[in-house]
C-alpha cells in the first residue's frame, strides 16, 4: 500500500476595512513578491483582493479602521463571529486614529458646518436617507466592541512588520515585532 501525504491545509484569511484610509491594506500589498510565498500557506476569503463582500468561516481576520457609524459596528461583529483569530491592524483600529480627531467636537455641529454653513456648498440639508449608515457620536477603537486577539500597531504598519507578524503566526509562534519594525509616522 502506497501512502501519500496530503498537502497541509491552508489557513483561510479575511481582511476588511472600516473607518480609515485603507493604508494598512496598501502596506499588506507592499509585501510584494512575498505575497506569492504567502499564497502557498493561505487562501483569502473576504478581502479587496478577492472582492468577496461577506466573510465565511476563517482562521485569521485582519481588520483596519475604527468605528464611526452603525454599519462599521455591524461589519465588525459579523467579521468577529467568522474569524477564529482577529487582528486589529493600524492606529485607526487600535485607538481610533485620525478619524477620532472629531471626537472632541459635537457631531451635530460638524454636520451642520459641513452641510449647511460651509462656503461653496449648496447649503442643503444634512443627509438623512435610510440607505446611509447612522453616524456614531464618537469614533471608537474596535476592541471596545469585540474581543481582539492581536494588535499590529502603526500608521500604517510597514510591509515588513506585517510579513513578520504573519510568518510568526503561521509558524505557530507568538508574533513579536522588534524596535526596527514598529513605526508611528
Amino acid at each position: 500500500m502506497n501512502a501519500s501525504l496530503s498537502p497541509p491545509k491552508k489557513l483561510r484569511v479575511a481582511t476588511t476595512s472600516l473607518a480609515g484610509c485603507f493604508g494598512c491594506h496598501m502596506s499588506f500589498l507592499d509585501i510584494d513578491e512575498r505575497l506569492l510565498k504567502l499564497l502557498d500557506l493561505i487562501e483569502f476569503d473576504r478581502s479587496p483582493l478577492t472582492d468577496i463582500k461577506h466573510c465565511g468561516p476563517c482562521d485569521l481576520g485582519f481588520i483596519e479602521g475604527g468605528l464611526c457609524n452603525a454599519e462599521n459596528v455591524h461589519v465588525l461583529r459579523e467579521f468577529r463571529a467568522h474569524c477564529k483569530i482577529l487582528v486589529a491592524v493600524g492606529a485607526c483600529a487600535i485607538n481610533g486614529g485620525l478619524p477620532a480627531q472629531r471626537n472632541h467636537l459635537d457631531l451635530r455641529d460638524v454636520l451642520e458646518e459641513v452641510y449647511q454653513t460651509e462656503a461653496g456648498l449648496s447649503h442643503g440639508g444634512i443627509p438623512n436617507d435610510p440607505e446611509l449608515p447612522l453616524p456614531l457620536n464618537k469614533v471608537h477603537p474596535i476592541h471596545e466592541v469585540v474581543k481582539i486577539d492581536y494588535f499590529l500597531p502603526g500608521c500604517p504598519p510597514s510591509a515588513d512588520a506585517i510579513w513578520k507578524f504573519l510568518t510568526d503566526l503561521l509558524a505557530g509562534r507568538t508574533p513579536t515585532l522588534g524596535h526596527g519594525l514598529l513605526h508611528y509616522d
